[in-house]
């Protein structure tokens, strides 16, 4: 059994009156879920999840009708990437930048990278983009997830931004040698960053 936070809730327009459309994150693992309920559940509430079965309180309220994990996905660090992190346009495959440090150390404590930016923002990012949500709020929710996962290790989301934005400008300064032919533009397009996607287009690897 796994535990979701709900994240988004509405009223299922293409099912039986009365019944509600949710989905959930499992910030741990990741694991992202869509739920059919027959009671409707607001953000931030949690949900047991058992195979299709869906509880809240000990009490079935629906079921599974998609669910996504971080297992197949993975996560390259061969590619030079303009906002550091970043993904396949299948999702199959996560970026990170590789002048990027794997593994960060903040505090006495060891946070991967590939973790916390590739599995823990922007795979929940693309799975949010995916169903048509804006980007906007994909990255909003992906980085409440990035901050959950982060403070389960015991690291502070103060220390742990401090260290990443010291990499992002030694990320973003640099000039780009080699981008990925499948990368997601969409956040680069959303941005209108005329600069950036000309690099990246000028910087494709064969």
């Amino acid at each position: 059994m796994a535990r979701f936070e709900v994240i988004e809730h509405q009223r299922d327009r293409n099912e039986k009156l009365g019944e509600y459309r949710i989905i959930g994150i499992n910030f741990l693992d990741p694991e992202y879920v869509k739920i059919i309920a027959s009671v409707d559940v607001e953000k931030g509430q949690f949900l047991d999840v058992d195979g299709d079965a869906v509880r809240m309180n000990g009490n079935l309220i629906g079921k599974v009708i998609e669910m996504k994990d971080g297992g197949s996905v993975r996560v390259s660090t061969s590619y030079d990437i303009k906002y550091t992190g970043g993904y396949s346009l299948d999702g199959s495959t996560v970026y990170l930048d590789e002048h990027f440090p794997k593994i960060m150390h903040i505090k006495g404590k060891d946070v991967d990278a590939r973790e916390s930016i590739g599995l823990h923002h922007e795979l929940p990012e693309k799975w949010l983009s995916d169903d048509g949500y804006e980007y906007p709020y994909a990255h909003e929710v992906a980085t409440g997830i990035e901050k959950k996962y982060v403070e389960s290790l015991g690291v502070t989301w103060k220390d742990y931004c401090d260290e990443v934005d010291k990499n992002l400008r030694n990320v973003y300064s640099r000039k780009l040698g080699k981008s990925p032919p499948s990368l997601d533009l969409a956040p680069y397009l959303y941005c209108r960053d005329h600069e950036a996607l000309k690099e990246i287009r000028n910087s494709h690897s064969d």
